[in-house]
This record gives C-alpha cells, sequence and structure tokens, in this order.
C-alpha cells in the first residue's frame, strides 16, 4: 500500500482498475482515533478504496504499516487519506504511542 502519491491522479487509476478488475465502485472508508485508540478497522476494504485516518485525539499519532508500506502523520484534529492499491493484511500501530494498534485487510 502507498500511502500518498497525486491523490486525485492515484484515485482516478484505483478506481478505474477497481472497477475494470471487479465490477464494484471504490468506497471510502473512515478509521477514527481518539481517546488514545484506534476506532474498529472497516470490513469490506477492497484495493481501490479510499481509507481515511482522522484523529479526533488532543493527541498528535500516526498510522504506520509495520511492512513499511504507508506512514501517515496525523497531528490532532486533522485526518489523511491513502488509497488501497495492494491486497493482503497489513499490520500498523502509532510510532508515538506503540500499544495502538490494528491490521488492515485488503481484499483483491
Amino acid at each position: 500500500m502507498r500511502a500518498f502519491a497525486p491523490l486525485a491522479l492515484a484515485a482516478a487509476i484505483s478506481l478505474g482498475g477497481a472497477l475494470a478488475a471487479t465490477g464494484v465502485a471504490a468506497a471510502d472508508y473512515t478509521i477514527v482515533i481518539d481517546k488514545m485508540a484506534f476506532g474498529p478497522v472497516p470490513e469490506g476494504l477492497r484495493v481501490g478504496d479510499t481509507l481515511i485516518w482522522r484523529n479526533d485525539d488532543i493527541f498528535r499519532h500516526t498510522a504506520t504499516a509495520r511492512d513499511d508500506s504507508f506512514d501517515v502523520d496525523l497531528p490532532a484534529a486533522s485526518e489523511a487519506r491513502m488509497v488501497l492499491d495492494t491486497a493482503g493484511s497489513v499490520a500498523f500501530f502509532c510510532k508515538l504511542h506503540p500499544g495502538m494498534a490494528g491490521t488492515l485487510v485488503v481484499a483483491p
């Protein structure tokens, strides 16, 4: 998963690929960070979908893949988007608060 290419171009390419490969339109999903915890990871993530990391906490956090495929910096009260471009299971954590962790499961 690559977190940031020029977002509009990446989204257009990923959306086109997702529609062509699966016949299913890409969707947006959100993971909310609050009270020093990642919220639930959405089910049904697919290549081409957009994942929105939203930090509702008063502290800075990251969403960092253990395999180094993405590293999203999230100041307090901010959000960032990334297009999911690789199928598989990826564990992630917050570099600033390593006890915060989760796993993305992305279908083709």
